[in-house]
């Protein structure tokens, strides 16, 4: 590895902690802090919108595994950069929803942002189920984030073989939490 190669690869690794801590602190403020937009701006049509990004991401993480296989390392590179570019607009669209639009809780059928003894009872057998993929979604996006754009500065600054050792357990961390989004997604889909 060339020193220049060294030196990019230390500046990527300390944008990679420093872009992880500011996300984490994003997503641990946006459910207590809300912005008031102004009259008439509405981001509802968002939650579709960066569900419909992450199932994107999913295909595009499928189609960069199918033409890795096939040993076609440039299109596996361009898809790489489309599954990131889709989850960081992704990312963008999720934090500025929930900076700005109340929480929706799953089985609230009135949409009073509480939940009933009653909803709760309509909704007893699915919300464990519910939650429990919401919460393994939630940690293990979290948990991704540093290993996501370790792996890829692995393979940006040439080092192929550290690069398939770390994509071999992070690929199918970003995969799911791709595809578990927008399963939650439709699974609040009808308290919104």
């Amino acid at each position: 590895m060339t020193e220049a190669q060294l030196t990019t690869e230390r500046k990527l690794k300390t944008f990679t902690w420093i872009v992880t801590f500011l996300v984490l602190v994003l997503v641990g403020l946006m459910r207590r802090v809300k912005v008031p937009l102004p009259e008439g701006v509405d981001f509802s049509f968002l939650p579709p919108f960066y569900s419909l990004l992450n199932a994107l991401a999913a295909v595009t993480l499928l189609a960069s595994l199918y033409f890795i296989k096939k040993k076609k390392v440039d299109i596996h590179r361009k898809l790489n950069f489309l599954a990131l570019g889709l989850s960081a607009l992704f990312l963008l669209c999720y934090v500025l929803y929930h900076f700005t639009t109340p929480e929706t809780v799953f089985g609230d059928a009135d949409g009073d942002k509480v939940l009933s003894a009653v909803e709760a009872a309509t909704v007893a057998g699915v919300r464990p189920y519910y939650l429990a993929l919401l919460f393994s979604h939630i940690f293990l996006a979290a948990v991704s984030l540093p290993f996501i754009l370790l792996t890829f500065i692995k393979a940006y600054t040439e080092q192929f073989e550290q690069h398939k050792k770390y994509a071999r357990y992070v690929w199918p961390v970003w995969f799911y939490v791709c595809l578990t989004g927008p399963i939650c997604y439709l699974l609040l889909k009808p308290y919104y």
